[in-house]
């Protein structure tokens, strides 16, 4: 315990600063994959046929290893945040995508009828909806990547990133248990307290009606 005490006097502000760097990385791969996948699978509901093809590719490149994927981009980008930020994208679409398309695929067609027949367009339907009523699923997704990410995240420390997997690997190869415990459980704070809030974040634009039939559930 001293010794953990000695390492936050001694690397306070490093570590404060490493806790940001650790975030930007991770919540940046995981922004860029909100933004490809959700129009993604939208966009795939309407030719469910190439569905399959997509979710397989994405499913296969997510069973690499993470060291191979980063090793991959440095030939291409070099080291440092953006070959860890692409790869980190890379695996934060398919949960976003998946549920996307789930989401979306399982709105009632009662429900488009409804609108079409109110004289809605394919982009207001989408939009007034299918997306509020398949929130809670694609937030699942969302939550689900982020969190993942935040934790995939300490491996860019290896080409260079930075972010707490900093400390872990410097207190593997220094065989110091203060600097692991230093990267381990900010780590492990920082994936809570974004599920936390990417719970609330969840709740707040899930649209009443549903709320409250999930609360009577």
């Amino acid at each position: 315990m001293d010794a953990v005490i000695q390492f936050l006097t001694t690397y306070g502000s490093e570590l404060a600063y490493k806790t940001w760097e650790h975030l930007y990385i991770s919540l940046l791969a995981a922004l860029l994959g909100i933004i490809i996948a959700v129009p993604l699978g939208v966009a795939l509901t309407r030719v469910p046929k190439a569905a399959g093809a997509v979710m397989g590719i994405l499913g296969i490149v997510q069973t690499f290893p993470s060291f191979a994927i980063l090793a991959f981009f440095i030939p291409l980008l070099g080291v440092g945040k953006v070959p860890a930020i692409i790869a980190l994208f890379f695996y934060s679409v398919l949960p976003i995508l998946r549920n996307t398309y789930i989401g979306v695929k399982d709105v009632k067609r009662s429900l488009l009828e409804a609108g079409r027949g109110m004289g809605m367009s394919g982009w207001e339907r989408i939009r007034y909806v299918e997306l509020p009523l398949a929130v809670p699923v694609i937030m699942a997704g969302i939550r689900l990547s982020t969190v993942y990410l935040i934790g995939w995240a300490t491996l860019a420390a290896y080409i260079g990133a930075g972010g707490l997997g900093d400390y872990i690997f410097n207190g593997l190869n220094l065989f110091q248990a203060e600097f692991i415990i230093a990267g381990a459980v900010p780590v492990t704070i920082l994936a809570l307290l974004t599920d936390i809030l990417l719970g609330r974040l969840e709740r707040w634009v899930t649209p009443k009606g549903m709320r409250k039939m999930k609360e009577a559930a």
